[in-house]
């Protein structure tokens, strides 16, 4: 009875491995584990009145709303292959150079990670666009597949990403908890612009590793990643810039008003949706050019109304204001009709519904395993797991460094076998407020955690990212390559987490200056 927590906790990752659907798992668990501690007399059962709040507090939660609609953003991007479109053009850009086309498989991953922040969908675009490509250019199987893999999960560092607006709820509620813990009662929220702006420095850092380790095992071995003769002429300008230009303008929109705080991320997400939904129809609608002014004209809005806002509701607004807000009326009917015509195509094409569907799929899997988690922990805490987690924490050797690398050692191991969304929403709401009491910066803590479960996705064996490539990889590559492929790379990883843990400005000095 005594360890009736540790024993729920183990009993949780063995149904979790056994491979029945996650969510079902975790809560199933819970009810076995609250029955089993009301028979007992170790837990009070009426601790479950809770459990009709904590699902309150996730359905009413304004930070989360923002998920499904970044989901919707990066599904409609993907449907419409614009993924496609970026690794034709960057391959051909850089694919006479020694490791060329792994240095623009990166590159668009980055790209990609900006704007989609879907890890399945951008490694199942480059296994299927990119990775026959880097065979036929004679790259060595392992190499190409590490390559296509790592590039992939920049989804999940790179914002806006589904991890990040986990995380930094989380940690929110953490840093809350620990402030009540030390007596502090008038407390601070942290918010998602400051997290996704403490993961923009970190992820930069992971591709400039990545391309220096691409770039420097091109130069010794050559024949791994010789340069590539794909017989099709480099871009012209105006090709790349037309590849490249649409995804860096979303990126700027989305993540320009979440850093400038002119928007919240639920509504910068909303912009984000529209702006894939025109970049989309761009591509499959009869009538582009009207669709790229419909675009323009948005965008004009949106600079001209923030260098200029109009207030026609106030007493003394005069002709000019009037005259002014009749113009900025008319961009905003043609923005309207652009995005009209572009959801009239994209439903014609089937884009619409696809992205719909994969975007219901994902949003059901990620708030049904925070629910089921919330219910978890509530009983995990009733059993005393919580009071035995910070107990351990608080007498670990090293002080509050030995219990923050006990915890990124155990974080790392799970990732071997846990989806990311499992470790935040169960593990880390149990760490996080001690390691914050120990001292711990939230945002340095939180990006920290987040390099560590982006290598969730790279851990054989059971990695998502290994699993989204060996479904679409060729025959003749083996399960074994794509796992040693990628050892270099969690390598990296570990590299990267070192250098933000020696150097914390990197994750803490982009928030500070802007918020």
């Amino acid at each position: 009875m005594e360890y009736l927590d540790l024993i729920m906790f183990a009993a949780l990752m063995a149904a979790i491995l056994s491979g029945f659907p996650v969510s079902f798992c975790i809560a199933g668990v819970a009810v076995i584990f609250a029955y089993l501690g009301w028979v007992l007399g170790v837990m009070d059962v009426s601790l479950l009145g809770a459990l009709g709040q904590r699902a309150f507090g996730l359905i009413s939660n304004t930070v989360l709303i923002a998920i499904p609609v970044f989901v919707l953003m990066g599904a409609i991007l993907e449907k419409s292959r614009i993924a496609e479109e970026l690794l034709d053009t960057m391959g051909r850009s850089f694919g006479q150079l020694r490791g060329g086309l792994g240095l623009s498989v990166v590159l668009v991953g980055a790209l990609l990670a900006a704007s989609t922040g879907i890890v399945g969908a951008t490694v199942i675009a480059m296994g299927l666009i990119a990775l026959p490509t880097m065979l036929r250019a004679g790259y060595n199987p392992a190499v190409a597949s590490g390559i296509v893999c790592t590039a992939g999960t920049l989804g999940q560092i790179i914002p806006p990403s589904t991890l990040l607006i986990i995380l930094a709820d989380v940690m929110s509620n953490a840093y809350q908890q620990a402030q009540y813990e030390q007596g502090k009662f008038s407390v601070e929220a942290l918010s998602v612009g400051q997290f996704f702006a403490a993961a923009i420095l970190p992820g930069l850092l992971l591709v400039g590793l990545y391309v220096l380790y691409i770039l420097i095992r091109g130069a010794f071995r050559p024949q791994d990643m010789p340069a590539a003769d794909i017989g099709l002429a480099r871009p012209s300008r105006a090709e790349l810039m037309g590849a490249v230009v649409p995804p860096l303008l979303l990126i700027f929109a989305v993540l320009g008003a979440i850093l400038g705080g002119v928007a919240t991320p639920t509504e910068a997400a909303s912009v984000g949706a529209i702006g894939a939904l025109l970049m989309a129809g761009r591509k499959i609608s009869a009538r582009p050019r009207l669709i790229f002014l419909g675009a323009g004209a948005l965008i004009l809005l949106g600079v001209l109304a923030g260098l200029n806002p109009v207030r026609l509701q106030r007493s003394d607004a005069g002709a000019f204001e009037w005259a002014i807000g009749g113009f900025y009326l008319s961009l905003a009917i043609a923005g309207l009709g652009a995005a009209l015509m572009a959801l009239r195509a994209g439903i014609q094409n089937g884009m619409v519904q696809e992205a719909l569907g994969s975007t219901l799929t994902m949003t059901a899997m990620i708030f049904a395993t925070i629910l089921a988690a919330g219910f978890f922990s509530l009983v995990f805490i009733g059993l005393g797991g919580e009071d035995r987690v910070a107990h351990l924490l608080a007498n670990l050797p090293g002080g509050p460094t030995g219990a923050l690398l006990f915890v990124m050692l155990f974080v790392f191991v799970l990732g071997f076998f846990l989806d990311f969304v499992e470790i935040s929403v169960i593990v880390l709401p149990l760490v996080a407020p001690s390691l914050i009491v120990m001292g711990h910066d939230p945002i340095w803590l939180g990006v920290l955690l987040a390099i560590n479960l982006q290598t969730s996705f790279l851990t054989p064996p059971f990695g998502f990212s290994l699993f989204y490539l060996r479904a679409v990889a060729p025959k003749d590559i083996s399960t074994t390559q794509i796992y040693r492929g990628v050892a270099p790379f969690i390598g990296l990883q570990i590299v990267g987490i070192l250098l933000v843990w020696l150097l914390p400005a990197v994750a803490t000095w982009l928030p500070r200056t802007l918020f």
